[in-house]
Order: structure tokens, then sequence, then C-alpha cells
């Protein structure tokens, strides 16, 4: 595990940098800015609230939250008093806001304003909630706080802390409930040794080390300036987010609700962000289309700071990489990961490396591909394997020891992350990336995986995005049906006839949607990922 010790936790971390680096921007929203002294004195006042209202080791801290200065304040606090953050998805209504407050066993509610009614809908089930306080708004209920009373209280004290304390990453998958993936402090420092190596920098083992490490990085002006455009609450910036504190960097969120992309690059030009995390072309391709149109217009953003475009959890297209290296010349790294383990796989694009075929990925050093009998498969065979990730690997599921097991299990006396990722590794050592298994379609006796077929109906250029599921058909079981997204200047000749023949010239027969959609609009959730509940709905309510 790295060899970092039990004693090594996030809070006492940060609490080193911040003494260090005090003076340095640790947060920008919209253009206001918090140090990183302001930053740690904030989250102490948070921290002393959530004490005196009760909470302790243990508890657990649940982030109803958009992205702000708020959501890592809260969390910080959080852990601070030795409490589990747990992310909640905003999109959540009523009943799934309940499933997560009941699950996680939350004692402590943050939200935001907009959604204060779905929470007092549900509220009083949760005689365990002792705390719930409102993110902006004009006034809070009455049975709540608001962030700013809660910043009032007296600051807690600095505790000792252990690397064993925990942090939640609810899944933000396609089927079933969301569960909690158990991260310790542990699992979570030793996954940061890329990004601190990268720097020239061992990952620090104590605080004072993290104190020392984030000075040299400043002296060294290589400091990582974030701009998270995926949510906060998403593996994808939540996770990398972590990172960019723990050696002292900024972490920037865009102002608006809604996905703005010229605001991004506005942000990108007047913070000098080097690093932009995001969710697929869900994100990129109206980043690129915002480049299409400033470059058009004659407008110039000053993208010389971006050094890194980060994706995970959706796949990024390889023209739409390309598009957006014609505008500027970065490193585009795709990463291939999931709520349970980091490091699974990666591509990584720029004009000097060139670019690989959509969902082609390089195995990470502690990442294999096992068969149905937890043996490698053979590069080259053909054969279809599972993704398995090795240590550092979160502790499994909350209260859910069956799946838990199901997707830790041990292979060759070692225990090993598998969430369900379907692979063919080609005979140079890479993999092409099929899908998760529980969406994988069963047409005729043959598995049909949507993310492969997605990404081919992707290669046409008037498609800007698609979904892809089985739809109930009598002779084939299921039948391999899209949704798809035209792009603005697509025209009538686009249709479901020449979809179908342009996939036809990428996919087997078998693979070829035998229905296909044309929709005004995708719909996606906030963290990019595809709703195929909506997709399937959609098409089955057709004649």
């Amino acid at each position: 595990m790295s060899g970092v010790p039990s004693t090594l936790n996030i809070a006492s971390a940060w609490e080193a940098v911040a003494d260090a680096v005090g003076e340095q921007t640790a947060l920008s929203v919209a253009g206001v800015r918090t140090s990183w002294a302001d930053y740690d004195h904030r989250a102490a006042c948070l921290a002393g609230t959530l004490q005196a209202l009760g909470l302790e080791a243990g508890s657990k801290v649940a982030l109803y939250c958009y992205n702000g200065y708020e959501y890592p304040e809260a969390q910080y606090a959080a852990f601070k008093l030795r409490c589990v953050p747990a992310n909640v998805n905003y999109r959540y209504l009523g009943d799934e806001l309940a499933y997560i407050l009941d699950n996680s066993d939350a004692e402590a509610l943050f939200f935001d304003h907009s959604l204060s009614d779905r929470v007092d809908a549900v509220r009083k089930q949760f005689p365990k909630l002792k705390a719930l306080v409102q993110v902006g708004g004009v006034s809070a209920p009455p049975w709540s706080l608001s962030y700013e009373e809660a910043l009032e209280g007296p600051p807690m004290s600095r505790i000792e802390r252990s690397g064993s304390d925990l942090w939640f990453l609810y899944t933000g998958g396609t089927t079933g409930m969301p569960k909690a993936v158990m991260w310790s402090h542990d699992a979570l420092f030793a996954n940061m040794e890329k990004t601190f190596v990268s720097m020239g920098e061992e990952l620090p083992a104590t605080p004072a080390e993290a104190a020392a490490t984030a000075t040299r990085i400043l002296a060294a002006g290589t400091r990582i300036r974030q701009l998270c455009a995926a949510p906060l609450m998403h593996g994808t910036s939540g996770l990398s987010s972590l990172a960019t504190l723990t050696h002292g960097g900024m972490l920037v969120t865009l102002g608006q609700r809604s996905f703005d992309p010229d605001e991004l690059w506005g942000i990108v030009e007047s913070e000098e962000i080097t690093m932009v995390t995001i969710v697929g072309d869900a994100f990129a391709r109206p980043m690129l289309d915002s480049l299409d149109r400033a470059e058009e217009s004659g407008r110039s953003w000053d993208l010389s700071s971006l050094r890194l475009l980060l994706s995970s959890g959706v796949m990024f297209s390889a023209p739409v990489k390309a598009g957006l290296l014609k505008h500027h010349d970065c490193t585009l790294v795709d990463i291939l990961g999931s709520s349970e383990g980091t490091g699974i796989g990666s591509q990584v694009t720029s004009r000097s490396l060139g670019s690989a075929p959509t969902a082609r990925f390089s195995l990470g050093d502690k990442a294999r591909v096992f068969d149905e009998d937890g043996l490698d498969v053979v590069p080259g065979s053909g054969e279809r394997g599972l993704l398995a990730l090795g240590e550092p690997i979160p502790l499994g599921y909350y209260k859910d020891s069956a799946k838990t097991e199901d997707t830790f299990p041990m292979i060759g006396g070692r225990r090993w992350s598998m969430p369900g990722d379907w692979a063919i590794v080609e005979e140079d050592g890479t993999i092409t990336l099929l899908g998760r298994g529980s969406a994988c379609i069963n047409s005729g006796g043959e598995k049909v995986y949507p993310e492969e077929v997605e990404e081919a109906l992707k290669e046409h250029p008037d498609v800007v995005d698609c979904n892809v599921v089985g739809t109930p058909d009598d002779r084939w079981g299921e039948a391999v049906a899209a949704v798809v997204e035209p792009s603005s200047g697509a025209g009538d000749e686009l249709n479901e006839k020449v979809l179908r023949l342009h996939a036809r010239t990428l996919l087997a027969g078998y693979k070829v949607p035998k229905r296909i959609l044309l929709v005004d609009h995708i719909q996606r959730g906030p963290n990019g990922k595809p709703d195929y509940k909506w997709a399937r709905a959609t098409l089955e309510a057709l004649p």
C-alpha cells in the first residue's frame, strides 16, 4: 500500500499545508477567492458547529450541494472531526435522497437552498439527523441552520487522526441503487502518488512532509490550479480535487450551475488554470464548439496556462480530442477507472504523441484482465476478460458484504477490485474497453456492449451524442436500439438508414442498432454518465 502510515490523515495534511502556504489561494468560485488560511479556519468553524450538535468520529455527513466553495469547506470540516463525508447527487428527488440518508446513516446534511423542499419532505423520517445546514438562499427554514450561521461558532481545536478514517463515494452507475464505496484515507493518499511523482516529489508520509512538499512546489512554480467542470460530487472531480489540495494547489469551480463552455474558457484564461477535469464528450463537445465559435468570430482565448485536460467516467472520443488539440497543445488524459478504483488504465493524447482509437487504453501498472476462471487473458487472443485493479483499493461497500465480496474478490492470494468492466487485450498489450457487464445487451445470444456501439455512432460527424440500450424483441430477446442527438447543422439527410449504414462499416452486423431514434437532446446525469433508463423509456414509448 505505498508505505503511507495509518497516522496520515487528509485533514491533518491540509492543516499543515494551510500553515505553510496560508496566503495562497485554496478556492476560487466566480472570481471570489479563499486563502488557504481562511479555508482552514472556516472548515474549523463548521467542524466546531457539527461537534456542538453532537457529531463525533465516524458520524456521516451528507453533501447535497452544487459546486462552490461550500462543498470543499464542508468536506474539510467533516475530515477535521473524523467524520465521513458522503456525496449526494443533487439531481436526486425525495425517494432517492431518502435512500442515501438511510443507507449512509447520515447525522448531518448540507443542502443547497434550491433543494430545501426535497429535504423538508423526508427529514422527519431520519431522527439520526442532528444537523441540517442550508447553503445559500435568503433565509434558512426554521428546522435548519444557514451556512453562515454554522460558520459563526468557535473553531474546533486540532486533534490527532488516523489514516483509517473513511470517505464515502456513492456510485453513479447506470443500473440499481447507488452504493457507498468506502475509501480509507490511506488508500486515497496512495492513489495520489502519481500526482506527486509527476511533480518531482515523493508522496508525503507525515503532515510535516506535506507542508514541506507544498512549500517546494509553490517555490518551483508547478502548483496545480484545477478547474472542476465536472461536479465535485462525481468521482472525477472528487478524487482529483483531493490530490490537488493535498499538495497545496488551488481548486476552482464554475460560477453557473448549468455548464457554460464559454464561462469555462474565460476562467481558464483569468485564473491561469493548469488542469481541467471533465467527464467525456458530454463536456468536451460543447467545449470544442465554443472554441470553434470563438475562432470563427476572431476571439482568441488565452489558454497558454492549460497543461492538462483530464476526463474519466465516460468515453472521450478521438475526433473530439483531435479537435481540441487543433486549438491548444496540451495533454489530454482519458482515465479508465471507477468509484471502486482508479488507475485501471489511461489514454494519453497530445500533438506530439498523436491519438489512439476511442476506448483503447494502456493498462495501469496495478491492473490486469482476467477471464472468468481467474486467469490472465492472453494478448491478441480476442478473448473477453474482466478488468481488475490491485491495491490500493477501497475497503468495499458500506453495509453490503455480499456485493463487497463479489466486487472485491481474492484471486491468486490477492484482493482485487472488479466492478464489472469487460475488455479485450490487444497484441501490443493495450486494451479495448467493451463496457460494463450490467449494461450488456443480449441480442440473440450475442453480447453487445452499449459503449462500443455508442462510440461507433459518434464517429459520424453529425452525431453529437447517443445512448444505446436493449429493448424487448420477440425474435432476438433484446434488440440493440439507439437514441441519437444530431448536430445543429445536420439536415434531413441524417436519418436512421444513414446511421445504420455508417455503423455497419465499423461494427459486426449483430451490433448495428435495429432501431435509431433522433432526438433534440440526450438526457444525461450531472456526472455526464448516460441515463439508460430515460433512453429505454423514450424508445419503448414509441409505437
